[in-house]
């Protein structure tokens, strides 16, 4: 009888180690489609990447007549990956956070013509880190096709150039998904540098960080873009001094002073002058300081944010480890949410009070419209608060991996929609 319990707990035992070992392979599956024709996509080639590390393909398969694909993977549901469509030569990416087992990619026909694409607005934040200037800038890409295509050159999609004596740290492209894609540059010689991304019909981001000299605390500097841009803003703590010809201050927001420059034309040298110092990151009782100089003064979110505390969206202090691949996805993203945000508040006190005036003939009517206006500038300001941490948190999880892509990308749509009606007012 013992040795019949043996048998059957040996046998229990195995059992239940297959099951962990099955239970270990994860999987995913979707249909690719043409986003210019609405068909499936047949015989396209699929990559799931890894992107523990560096990006690493781990497994490749192609589409079947109906546009389906399937992963059986091991790391499948137990980090983030990314999976790459390649379709006539141009490559579409879809993250695959923990917990996806359905992922659907778009693909499209591909156009080089430069006129498929527009910078809408162009944000550039400033960061001082002692003997260096650290500046991020994140263009705003639209891309209005009809119908639908995708711009891309294989010898550079986008350019771009950077000051005399700046070094370029890293250069990414964000699609509709959210998840940033880290690009190599292309050197072009004199006329800078480019990277070969796909740019998809909607809105897209291209995100460059370098260093340039920052002796004394001070430095000027020009910024050149190869597009023209509808507005361009510039974020900076108010410790930092800016100057700039075609620059007006408009206000301060989670700890950056915003400068506001109108439409650039293409190529059109933007002169900035920069001096001060980043302020000292507050010291918590109890709080070690960090290993390492530069991190300690690059902006970010809140530490607190590691531990699920509501902080400010964008102060500057310490960034948590975890989190320090994130910093300028964060910084810039709510530049440009700063950037949309602002420019409707920038403007707001100058029409409000001519309006009232048009519709109240008496002074009393006139008087009582100017209470109405500063209600709804504090309702704005309450909102863009409100998004900014809400989009904060929504990054944590997705980044996490405890969101998925759907309910990600439903959240970041209501945001925008939000963010939408504010502007529109």
């Amino acid at each position: 009888m013992m040795l019949r319990h043996c048998h059957r707990f040996i046998l229990a035992s195995l059992l239940l180690g297959l099951l962990a070992s099955a239970s270990l392979a994860g999987t995913v599956a979707g249909t690719v489609r043409n986003g210019t024709t609405g068909k499936p996509a047949v015989g396209v080639e699929v990559i799931l990447i890894q992107l523990q590390g560096t990006m690493q393909p781990v497994a490749n398969t192609k589409t079947d007549s109906q546009g389906h694909y399937q992963f059986d993977h091991s790391m499948l549901g137990t980090a983030p990956m990314l999976l790459r469509a390649v379709y006539r030569g141009v490559n579409y990416h879809e993250p695959v956070p923990p917990g996806t087992t359905t992922a659907d990619l778009q693909v499209f026909e591909p156009t080089d013509k430069p006129s498929a694409f527009r910078v809408t607005a162009h944000a550039i934040i400033l960061q001082p880190t002692g003997s260096d200037l650290v500046v991020a800038e994140e263009y705003n890409i639209q891309n209005s096709t009809k119908p639908p295509v995708a711009y891309y050159r294989a010898d550079g999609s986008f350019s771009f150039s950077l000051p005399a004596g700046a070094q370029l740290g890293d250069v990414s492209a964000v699609a509709a998904s959210g998840m940033p894609v880290n690009q190599t540059p292309i050197d072009k010689g004199a006329s800078g540098q480019a990277i070969a991304y796909a740019f998809r019909p909607g809105d897209s981001e291209v995100r460059l960080s370098y260093r340039v000299p920052y002796p004394g605390n001070q430095t000027r500097f020009a910024v050149v873009s190869r597009y023209a841009a509808e507005r361009v803003a510039v974020f900076a703590q108010p410790s930092v001094q800016i100057q700039g010809e075609g620059f007006s201050p408009a206000g301060q927001e989670q700890g950056f002073n915003v400068y506001f420059h109108g439409p650039v034309a293409a190529n059109a040298p933007l002169a900035i002058s920069v001096s001060g110092t980043a302020p000292a990151a507050p010291q918590s009782s109890g709080a070690s300081s960090p290993a390492g100089g530069d991190d300690s003064q690059n902006p970010a979110v809140n530490s607190r944010a590691e531990s699920g505390a509501e902080a400010p969206a964008a102060s500057v202090t310490t960034m948590p480890a975890r989190l320090d691949s994130l910093k300028w996805i964060i910084v810039a993203g709510f530049g440009v949410l700063f950037a949309f945000g602002l420019f409707y508040l920038w403007r707001q006190p100058q029409t409000a009070p001519a309006a009232a005036a048009v519709e109240a003939p008496s002074s009393k009517r006139k008087n009582a419209a100017a209470p109405k206006a500063a209600d709804v500038d504090r309702e704005i300001r309450g909102s863009l608060d409100g998004l900014k941490d809400a989009l904060f948190r929504l990054e944590l999880r997705r980044e996490a991996g405890t969101i998925t892509q759907e309910e990600y990308a439903r959240e970041r749509e209501r945001m925008q929609k939000v963010l939408r009606d504010l502007v529109k007012g």
